[in-house]
Order: structure tokens, then C-alpha cells, then sequence
């Protein structure tokens, strides 16, 4: 079997590097926060070995990828601008396009967007979420207590302050505390981590265990760590502060369904999976992405789909791929 490769090309005005293995069809692979192209690391090799050519891009503003300073470089439109001109620097007219986390977005928008690139779609963690009638923000979460994480990330230099102190603890804190591994406190799952004290930080809900779990290793965290220590968490944040941006640029697709082939996978213990909302658009989700071929929910999963359950993840992607 062929082994992981790195280069660098030229996409949408940035540099951006990737990691790629094997041959055949184009499979790009889109990461989310707080991560790399590592986490697709057990899926590189497993497409790379199902005759696929497996793509895993540092995504803008991450690892060894360009990180432009504007918050406003860091839209719905730039990042799947980013995989249109990724597919152009490899030389293929399409491919089948995968997400997780942030990176679901990114692909359910790619696959939206331009259906003449991306062929089909797998979305992990997140689903396709149709656009809204009023500003993502307006509807998030808060109370007198608490409010949501995603606001909490809004204001530039806070959140990157309280991840940067510590990032290998930061780092082992979201792997454990995102994962099904960590016990959910009553009425909530993966440990609350989705709601930030007022006054608090994110991490204030999250535990850096005696133990990593068995899915991830102390020297997949030193890679992390690595990462984060020299890119700092900006670039990845930038990604929250542009929401309601996102809602405003997407209205003239407000409507639009994905109508390419697709697979969305996640696990029942996911915090994404009980987001409000979500109770009513997953079991409808096939309404607004009408070639969906399967949706597999992973029981005792977390919220790093592709990272704790690499087996299943990889059988159900080349079951997919195979398929079209």
C-alpha cells in the first residue's frame, strides 16, 4: 500500500498543504475545530487501500495552510472557493467531497453549490442544515447562567487566550470531553461542554482525563499540541465569527436542496446531535438532501465520528464510494 504524501499547491489565492495517498477516484476530505488533516489519518489509508486517491487538506487557517488575518476571509464562499480550487490544482473535474465537524458544512455547501465538481457528499457529525429564517446568532442559546459556545467564540482574542494557555491540555480536554468516552451529566451529553459560564471560559465544563481513551494516543495529542502551539486557534475561530455572514451570503440558495448522492454518519452521543433543532431535521433531513442513501447513527460515539469509531467510519465511506 501506498504511503501518506505531503505537498503544498496554490487554491483561491492561498497556499494550502495536504496530504494525500493513494490512486484512483478523488476523495477530499475537509476537517473541522480544533483539528487537521490528521484526523482523517485511519481514512487515508483506508480509501488509499479501496482504490481510492484520499485527499486530506489542511483547511484555511489551520496547520501548515495559509491563515489570512481578515475575519472576512474566513466565509462559506471562500472555504468551498478553497475545495473548487483544490480539485483544480490536483487536475481532476470532480470528486466525491467529506466533512466532518466544520468541515461538514464545507462539503454539504460544496455539494450545494457546485454539483458539476463534487459528485457526491458524506457528512460526519453534522447534517445538512437548511438555511434559517433569521441570523444563526439570534437563536443561540443563552440564559442567565450560561450561554452558547458559539457566542462565547464571537468576540476576537477571548477564546483564542483560554485555548492558547495550555494547548496540549486543551487538546486532551475536547478529545476526552467531545468523545463518548466522557459520562454525560443528566440531561446532557459529552459534558455539557456545548454551554460557557458567563464570565467563564469553554474549558470550565471539560475534564483532562488520568487516561486517554482508547481511540486516541498521547502522540496523536503531541501532534496536535505541535499544531495549535504554532498556528494558535485564531484561524479555526474565525470560522464561528463569520455565521451570520454565512446566513447573509447564502440567501440566494435560501431553499436550495443538495441533490447529489450522500451519507451522513455521526454517534448518538454526539453534542451536534442534540443541538435544538435537531430532534426535527435529522429524521428529515432526506427533504432537503433527496439522494441521501443512508444515515448511520454509531451508537456510544462521541463527537470525533471518524477518529473513535475509524472501523465503521471507513467501511460505511467505501460502501458509499463504491456505490456511485
Amino acid at each position: 500500500m501506498s504511503e501518506i504524501t505531503h505537498r503544498t499547491v496554490q487554491t483561491n489565492g492561498i497556499r494550502m498543504h495536504v496530504a494525500e495517498q493513494g490512486t484512483g477516484p478523488v476523495v477530499i476530505m475537509c476537517h473541522g475545530f480544533p483539528e487537521s488533516w490528521y484526523s482523517w489519518r485511519h481514512q487515508l489509508a483506508a480509501l488509499a487501500d479501496g482504490g481510492f486517491h484520499a485527499v486530506a487538506p489542511d483547511m484555511r487557517g489551520y496547520g501548515q495552510t495559509d491563515a489570512p488575518k481578515d475575519i472576512e476571509s474566513y466565509s462559506m464562499l471562500h472555504l468551498v472557493g478553497d475545495m473548487v480550487g483544490l480539485l483544480d490544482a490536483l487536475g481532476e473535474p470532480t470528486a466525491v467531497i467529506a466533512g466532518h465537524d466544520w468541515g461538514a458544512p464545507v462539503a454539504w455547501h460544496a455539494a450545494l453549490l457546485r454539483p458539476d465538481r463534487f459528485r457526491g457528499v458524506i457528512g460526519l457529525s453534522v447534517p445538512f442544515r437548511p438555511r434559517g429564517a433569521v441570523k444563526p446568532s439570534s437563536v443561540m442559546p443563552q440564559n442567565e447562567h450560561e450561554i452558547f459556545y458559539q457566542i462565547y467564540f464571537q468576540a476576537p482574542g477571548v477564546a483564542e487566550a483560554e485555548l492558547q494557555r495550555d494547548v496540549r491540555s486543551t487538546m486532551r480536554r475536547m478529545a476526552y470531553t467531545g468523545s463518548g468516552d466522557a459520562p454525560a451529566r443528566s440531561g446532557e451529553t459529552c459534558g455539557g461542554i456545548a454551554m460557557v459560564p458567563r464570565g467563564g471560559g469553554f474549558l470550565d465544563h471539560t475534564t483532562d482525563p488520568a487516561s486517554l481513551p482508547a481511540w486516541i494516543s498521547e502522540a496523536d495529542i503531541d501532534f496536535y499540541t505541535k499544531e495549535f502551539t504554532r498556528t494558535g486557534f485564531r484561524g479555526g475561530l474565525n470560522w464561528y465569527r463569520n455565521i451570520d455572514r454565512n446566513w447573509e451570503l447564502l440567501a440566494p440558495y435560501a431553499g436550495a436542496l443538495v441533490t447529489v448522492p450522500a451519507l451522513y454518519v455521526a454517534g448518538d452521543r454526539d453534542l451536534v446531535v442534540k443541538f435544538r433543532g435537531m430532534d426535527q431535521l435529522l429524521p428529515n433531513l432526506g427533504k432537503f438532501v433527496p439522494n441521501l442513501r443512508k444515515t448511520i447513527m454509531l451508537p456510544g460515539c462521541g463527537h470525533w465520528t471518524q477518529q473513535e469509531r475509524a472501523r465503521e467510519v471507513n467501511a460505511s465511506m467505501l460502501e458509499f464510494l463504491k456505490g456511485l
